[in-house]
């Protein structure tokens, strides 16, 4: 990992710390943060936040500023993986806003 996704990693793992079920992997080149085993965000290079989410709620995110699909490797995930630009997380406000897409979307897929 460069210095910008560790120092990402840090970032989500501080707003993350007291999150029953939350356990930290690294996966696909990502430091990657699930709840009960899957994967809510990752810090990928860059200081890119990976973001998993239903495909509805990935279609809508796309509209956000610095929100692109998810590319890993030479494979374009789908609406579901998101990729976010280091700019539009540049503070806990904007970060908790991702990580909280992601939390959704994860109790909507649990439920």
């Amino acid at each position: 990992m460069d210095a910008a996704a560790t120092e990402l990693a840090d970032r989500v793992r501080a707003l993350l710390m007291a999150e029953p079920g939350l356990e930290e992997k690294r996966m696909f080149g990502t430091r990657a943060f699930l709840l009960h085993g899957r994967i809510l965000v990752g810090a990928r290079k860059n200081g890119v936040l990976l973001v998993r989410v239903t495909d509805e709620k990935g279609a809508a995110l796309l509209a956000e500023p610095g929100a692109s699909v998810a590319v890993m490797g030479a494979k374009t995930m789908g609406p579901s993986w998101l990729d976010v630009a280091p700019t539009a997380i540049g503070d806990d406000e904007s970060l908790m806003f991702w990580i909280g897409a992601a939390r959704e979307s994860a109790a909507e897929t649990s439920s």
